[in-house]
C-alpha cells in the first residue's frame, strides 16, 4: 500500500477505490473504532458523498480543484485542503455549514456565498451542535459574512484571512467573523479585511480576541452583551472605530493598536467595571469617547495625534484614569459635565504634552496640578468659531486669572498629579 496512505501504528485492513468521472476517492479503514482517512478529488458531489461515507473522526484530504457548496458538516470530521482547494458556494446561501462537535476545517479557500443577511449567508456557519468547531488557515472571499458562530461553545477561530464584500455598501455587508452566544469562543491571529465589521460579538461571554489584525471596515473589535472577554494584541487600522465596547461588563481590553481609525479609536457606552490597559492609540478624532460609562480602569495607554484625546460624557463616574500619556492632541480633553473628578491614583497621574511646569524636586510629579479646561474651552465647544479668539489679550486674561484663582475653574478634570514623562507602559513598542 502507498506510504500515503498509512496511519502511523495501525495497519490498513481494507482499501476501497471509486472512480466516478475525475473522483478518486480512497478510504482506508483501520481496526474497529480507528479513524480512516479518505482522499477526495474534485467532481460533481464528490464531497458531499465522501461526507456521507465518512464516520466521526475520519479525515477528508481534499485534493487542489473547485468543490460546489454548500456543504453541511453533520459528523465530526476533519477537512483538509492544500494550495488551490476552492470550496465555491455559486453566490446562494451559505458555502459551508458546521452542525457537529468537534469538527475541524483546515487549509481551505472558501468564496461566494449568498448575499441575505436576513439568511445569515455565511462563509462558514457554525450552530449551536458544532461546539468545539477548529477553523482554522482557510481563506474567505467574497462571502457576505466570513465566519459566523452562532450558538456553539468552545470554538476556535484560527490563523484565517477573512476578504469580505466591496461591491455593498457597507451596512449591507456582513462582519468577518460573527459570534452569537458562543461563550468560550476564541478568534485568535485573523486578518479581516473589507466587510462591515471585523469582529461583532452579541450576548456572550468568556471569549478572547486576540493577535487578529483588522483594516479597512466600520468597526475593528465591536462588542455588544458579551460579559468577562479579553481583547488583546490586536492591531485596528483604517477603520471607522477601533474598539467599541458597548452594553458589556468586566472586559479586558489589553495592548491593542489603534492606528489611523478615523472617528474614535477606543469608544465606551454602558461599559462598566472594565479594564483599559497598554493600548495605543493615534490618529483618530477622537482616541476615547466615554459615554454613561462606569467604574472602569484606564492605565498605562497612549493617547497621541488626535482631535481629542479623550472626551468623557453623559454622567460617566468613577472611571480611574492614571499613568497613561496625552500626547499632541489638538484638544487633551473635552469633558461634558459640572462634577470635579480627579484623574490621578495613589499619587500618579498622567503624562499631558502640553503641560508646561517644573518638577524642582525631581521626584517625577509636576509641582503643580494640571486642569486640561478651562472656562474658554467651553465656550469654544458650545461655539466653534470662538476659536478666532483663542489667542486675544481679553482669553489670555482669562486663563491667568484662572491660574491664580482655580475656584474660577469650571467643574471639570483635575490632574493632581501629572507626569513628567510618558510611563513606561504607554510609550510606543513597550507594554
Amino acid at each position: 500500500m502507498s506510504s500515503r496512505y498509512k496511519l502511523r501504528g495501525r495497519v490498513p485492513a481494507v482499501r476501497v477505490f471509486w472512480t466516478a468521472g475525475i473522483l478518486a476517492l480512497a478510504l482506508v479503514f483501520t481496526r474497529p473504532g480507528a479513524a480512516a482517512v479518505l482522499d477526495v478529488a474534485p467532481s460533481g458531489g464528490s464531497l458531499a458523498q465522501a461526507i456521507a461515507t465518512a464516520a466521526p473522526g475520519d479525515v477528508l484530504r481534499l485534493r487542489p480543484g473547485r468543490y460546489r457548496g454548500p456543504v453541511m458538516l453533520d459528523r465530526a470530521v476533519t477537512v483538509l485542503g492544500s494550495p488551490g482547494t476552492v470550496i465555491d458556494g455559486g453566490g446562494k446561501g451559505r458555502v459551508m455549514t458546521i452542525a457537529a462537535p468537534g469538527v475541524v476545517v483546515r487549509g481551505l479557500t472558501i468564496v461566494n456565498s449568498g448575499d441575505s443577511l436576513a439568511e445569515e449567508d455565511s462563509g462558514i456557519f457554525v450552530t449551536r451542535e458544532g461546539d468545539g468547531a477548529v477553523i482554522e488557515n482557510n481563506r474567505l472571499e467574497r462571502n457576505l459574512i466570513g465566519v459566523y458562530l452562532k450558538g456553539p461553545e468552545r470554538a476556535r477561530v484560527l490563523g484565517n484571512t477573512i476578504i469580505g464584500r466591496r461591491d455593498l455598501r457597507m451596512n449591507e455587508r456582513g462582519n468577518g467573523i460573527q459570534i452569537w452566544n458562543a461563550p468560550g469562543s476564541v478568534a485568535e491571529g485573523n486578518d479581516i479585511r473589507h466587510g462591515r465589521d471585523g469582529i461583532f460579538v452579541t450576548t456572550s461571554k468568556d471569549n478572547v480576541f486576540s493577535g487578529n489584525r483588522i483594516r479597512d471596515l466600520r468597526i475593528a473589535v465591536h462588542y455588544m452583551y458579551t460579559n468577562r472577554s479579553e481583547v488583546s494584541g490586536n492591531v485596528s487600522t483604517g477603520n471607522h472605530v477601533g474598539y467599541a465596547i458597548m452594553y458589556s461588563r468586566a472586559v479586558t481590553v489589553r495592548g491593542n493598536a489603534s492606528h489611523g481609525d478615523r472617528d474614535r479609536g477606543l469608544f465606551l457606552n454602558y461599559t462598566n467595571g472594565s479594564r483599559f490597559e497598554g493600548n495605543d492609540v493615534r490618529g483618530a478624532e477622537k482616541c476615547v469617547f466615554v459615554y454613561n460609562a462606569n467604574k472602569n480602569i484606564f492605565r498605562g495607554n497612549g493617547f497621541r495625534e488626535c482631535g481629542i484625546g479623550i472626551h468623557f460624557t453623559a454622567g460617566s463616574e468613577r472611571n480611574e484614569i492614571s499613568e497613561n500619556a496625552f500626547v499632541n492632541n489638538r484638544t487633551q480633553v473635552k469633558y461634558v459635565g459640572t462634577r470635579q473628578i480627579e484623574w490621578s491614583h495613589r499619587g500618579r497621574g498622567n503624562y499631558w504634552s502640553d503641560n508646561a511646569t517644573f518638577d524642582l524636586d525631581g521626584d517625577g510629579i509636576a509641582d503643580r496640578p494640571y486642569r486640561p479646561n478651562g472656562m474658554f474651552d467651553r465656550v469654544v465647544w458650545r461655539t466653534p468659531v470662538a476659536k478666532l479668539l483663542i489667542n486675544s489679550p481679553a482669553v489670555q486674561v482669562l486663563g491667568w486669572a484662572q491660574t491664580q484663582f482655580p475656584a474660577l475653574h469650571p467643574g471639570g478634570v483635575t490632574d493632581s498629579a501629572p507626569l513628567m514623562r510618558p510611563p513606561a507602559a504607554a510609550r510606543p513598542g513597550e507594554g
